[in-house]
């Protein structure tokens, strides 16, 4: 009802709106003079005493440079110089969410670090508890089942409880014996993250959250016991007969390829042969791997219509230019490590959510520009950090 002392069209509607008028008024005020005490929390980590720093997460774009991330090995000189204690975050070996490099490390190692609060200088601000989780998940792209993000792990501890910060407060964190399942991934419709989150929750104001990500890698020492050359023979009727050996099917991340290509019969004109690696990445519904054809099958896709491919050539390499003749062998030498991608194992199933294989591609031009090729699986694995 209206009210003699005010005009009708400046009277409160009801009891909630008049309260919900107040406190938007009462959290821009508070925005407006500082008095949330400017606040701010990080997230820093410690390394382990096999980690390894890296300078960027990993990705699935070929870089134009291959050298543009050559440097000099000093990550395992100055191993045994870090340091282990949970300082305040003046400690050189404690990296920031902001910074440009970022921890690597082994799937059986603990995470160590330490988060810090601080708010602005001659202020003061309160908080309803500050917590800090450990989270890896799967990030899709380009979801075929409406999950975008799965997580496969979440950890979480809470380091304070409600309590009013004045100065710069530290809060050392572990997280031990966390099955890390999967290694970090970068791909082009996929990745396979880590990461370190921490939230302060807040009276009047939104929570505030900062994270810290961080590299899981899956180190193989014991190299397969299985690891038997490949040796094919293709051509076409009457006309071309090739034989080409690969001295192994599976490769360490640093390791080369060596083979031989030989030329049984020739009768059309080749104008040069190519050599390439290719990365393929198939996301969706993966089902898993036939037991029977060990770890080398590839993965089959439950539903082919809930399949994403995605195929990319990381480098590729002119290995003859000119007519062979019958008879005539061509050497192949590939060292991986020169690639100028972020290689991967090789994934077969990876949750059921996706696969990374990878492929040589040989490819021959005859003078008519036409191409015949023929594509062999090879298997990656990790031999060591990096």
């Amino acid at each position: 009802r209206a009210c003699k002392h005010y005009p009708k069209r400046q009277q409160p509607r009801c009891h909630r709106h008049q309260f919900e008028h107040r406190t938007l008024s009462h959290l821009y005020i508070m925005s407006f003079f500082g008095l949330g005490g400017g606040l701010k929390a990080y997230v820093s980590l410690l390394p382990s005493e096999k980690s390894v720093t890296a300078s960027h997460m990993p990705s699935w774009k070929v870089r134009r440079n291959p050298f543009a991330l050559v440097q000099p090995n000093s990550n395992r000189d100055d191993a045994n110089d870090k340091s282990q204690s949970l300082a305040p975050s003046n400690d050189k070996h404690l990296l920031r969410h902001d910074e440009d490099k970022v921890y690597i490390y082994q799937d059986s190692d603990d995470i160590h670090g330490v988060v810090t609060l601080t708010v602005a200088p001659g202020k003061q601000a309160e908080h309803l508890g500050v917590k800090v989780e450990f989270v890896g998940q799967i990030e899709l792209h380009q979801s075929y089942d409406g999950r975008p993000t799965s997580e496969f792990i979440s950890q979480s501890k809470l380091l304070e409880s409600p309590n009013i910060v004045n100065s710069e407060r530290t809060f050392p964190f572990s997280f031990c014996n966390v099955d890390k399942v999967h290694e970090s991934y970068g791909g082009k419709n996929v990745s396979v993250r880590y990461f370190i989150r921490v939230s302060v929750e807040r009276k009047f104001l939104p929570p505030i959250h900062n994270e810290c990500n961080f590299i899981v890698q899956k180190v193989q020492t014991i190299p397969p016991a299985v690891n038997d050359p490949i040796k094919m023979e293709v051509g076409i009727e009457e006309c071309l007969h090739i034989e080409f050996e690969y001295s192994r099917r599976k490769y360490h991340l640093s390791d080369y390829i060596t083979g031989k290509i030989n030329f049984l019969l020739v009768h059309i004109k080749i104008k040069n042969m190519e050599l390439a690696v290719i990365r393929r990445e198939n996301v969706g519904q993966i089902a898993s791997s036939d037991p029977h054809m060990g770890a080398a099958a590839s993965s089959i896709p439950a539903d082919p219509n809930k399949i994403q491919t995605q195929t990319q050539t990381l480098v590729k390499y002119e290995i003859m230019d000119g007519a062979p003749v019958k008879g005539e062998t061509i050497p192949v030498k590939l060292y991986l490590k020169g690639i100028p991608a972020d290689l991967s194992p090789t994934y077969e199933n990876v949750n059921n959510r996706f696969a990374v294989n990878y492929y040589l591609n040989l490819v021959l031009v005859d003078d008519e520009d036409r191409r015949y090729f023929k594509q062999q699986e090879i298997i990656l694995w990790r031999k060591e950090l990096g």
